[in-house]
């Protein structure tokens, strides 16, 4: 495939986004980028793109709530790639804004199923691929979200999967530790992309009004994606928060 002088590197939830603007900055960066999300067509226009920038890569739609289909991901890289040397844990899902009694168990469940599990499964495969292949170890970066530290008005459910996210951080950079894999978290705040687009008109906040919050370019996530990756295995940037600067963050205030 022509890429075996090339890191290589997963990211899920690669079709749109945050996970379309990393994987597009992995290929420029000379990442071999397997791609991955739920759904083939964005994918492939994500790879087309890289493509026709000079990057390289490899459309692999899955489901990351789907234990099989998560294994058969990690088959497809290790059989066509040989090792993994990055994975992007960047796949997720919102849930309706409503409070904790209108929350529907079944929205709570899928919400943790792809957030949390969703994960857990990426980063075990991973995990035992890294363990496995010689030259050993590589990185994991988990997308945790400015909601791991400071919860939005009425997203329970989203807000306690991203607070899981940083305890599972914290210990796949523990166990990983014996094996030269390093695990470390990006928590973003406010980048423009189609999930975001309603922000700059209005969010709701805590004292009930809603108002314009700071956006700023996903571009920017991108490189602090890049960078993370970039590093050697004996250094790891073990949380990163990257916001716009006048977002509501602290105190959402």
């Amino acid at each position: 495939m022509g890429q075996t002088q090339k890191k290589i590197a997963l990211v899920t939830g690669a079709g749109s986004g945050i996970g379309r603007a990393s994987a597009l900055a992995l290929m420029k960066a000379d990442f071999f980028v397997v791609l991955t999300g739920r759904r083939a067509e964005p994918l492939q226009q994500t790879l087309d793109q890289g493509v026709a920038e000079g990057g390289a890569g490899l459309a692999v739609p899955a489901d990351v709530s789907d234990p099989e289909s998560v294994e058969a991901l990690f088959g497809r890289i290790r059989d066509e790639c040989g090792r993994l040397d990055l994975l992007f844990n960047n796949a997720g899902v919102g849930a309706p804004a409503v409070t904790m009694d209108e929350l529907d168990v079944q929205v709570w469940k899928r919400t943790v199923d792809i957030n949390l599990t969703g994960t857990f499964l990426c980063a075990r495969e991973a995990f035992r691929l890294m363990k496995e292949q010689q030259p050993r170890g590589g990185r994991i970066i988990n997308n945790g979200s400015i909601s791991a530290h400071s919860p939005r008005p009425l997203s329970i459910a989203y807000t306690a999967t991203k607070h899981a996210i940083t305890g599972l951080t914290k210990s796949v950079s523990l166990d990983g530790r014996a094996y030269d894999i390093a695990c470390g978290q990006i928590d973003i705040g406010n980048a423009e992309t189609p999930l975001t687009k309603n922000t700059s008109k209005g969010r709701l906040q805590p004292d009930g009004s809603t108002r314009p919050e700071a956006t700023m370019d996903v571009a920017h996530v991108a490189n602090a994606v890049v960078h993370m990756a970039s590093l050697p295995l004996d250094v790891n940037v073990q949380f990163m928060t990257v916001m716009a600067s006048k977002m509501p963050f602290v105190g959402r205030g």
